[in-house]
């Protein structure tokens, strides 16, 4: 995506939950459920960099400029997360939230500092990207789970622009044991603890392991990394950091 472009969500997103009731989060589960199988055929893709090529009038440094696109075989259909949401197994476990939007990502190790915006998927089934014209920015996906909820929120965030680097450009600092916090609309601060940091070539991007729905509060940031392929206009990988709440 050029830099400056905004994504057009489809529709807004639907008002939080106030109750965080076990009714409301059952069906949000199993709505969410629905969804992934619904697209498991489709391209979900997250543009993490924007920015123009080099060689388009930019500085000499790669940028990225297309969607990352991670391919959902049929071979990963997370039609075992609907099994879990009607289950017992769907029942949260361990420490969590009740729903709540997120107003602010705190990760003092890599010196971020940046307010949410909503991200949605668009008409292509891509997950619409965080507005590169905005270098101290990062989405979550509104439809999702909200931080600090049982299951798998999504928090994503550009790793540069045509100008200069951005939220996420030293994400890959972090490690394990290192901890971030999400401050809430209702007044709460979600802390998280990094479990790992991993990087994945987007050809084989592990989709089920990323976005699957869990019974525990989890978080991934997601970033573009690898090297910049300039005839694709787009980096080879990407950076994912998994964390749970604590």
């Amino acid at each position: 995506m050029p830099a400056g472009r905004s994504p057009s969500p489809d529709t807004d997103p639907a008002p939080p939950d106030p109750t965080g009731s076990a009714t409301s989060r059952r069906i949000r589960r199993v709505a969410m459920a629905t969804f992934w199988s619904a697209i498991a055929m489709m391209v979900l893709a997250v543009t993490l960099s924007g920015g123009e090529d080099a060689a388009s009038g930019g500085n000499g440094a790669p940028r990225a400029a297309s969607a990352e696109r991670h391919a959902l075989g049929e071979n990963e259909s997370h039609a075992p997360a609907r099994d879990r949401a009607t289950s017992p197994d769907s029942r949260p476990v361990g420490k969590h939230l009740p729903r709540a939007r997120p107003l602010r990502l705190l990760i003092p190790k890599v010196s971020v500092n940046a307010p949410f915006t909503d991200l949605a998927i668009g008409p292509a089934g891509r997950l619409e990207p965080p507005p590169a014209d905005n270098t101290n920015l990062v989405g979550w996906y509104a439809d999702g789970v909200s931080p600090g909820e049982p299951g798998t929120s999504i928090i994503a965030g550009h790793v540069d622009t045509a100008t200069s680097a951005a939220v996420f450009a030293n994400l890959g600092g972090l490690a394990k044991g290192d901890r971030f916090q999400v401050v809430r609309s209702d007044g709460r601060s979600a802390s998280f603890e990094v479990d790992s940091v991993e990087t994945f070539d987007k050809d084989n991007f592990p989709s089920d392991r990323v976005y699957a729905d869990t019974p525990r509060a989890q978080v991934r940031l997601i970033t573009c990394a690898g090297d910049y392929d300039r005839q694709v206009k787009d980096y080879t990988a990407n950076l994912v950091v998994f964390a749970h709440l604590v």
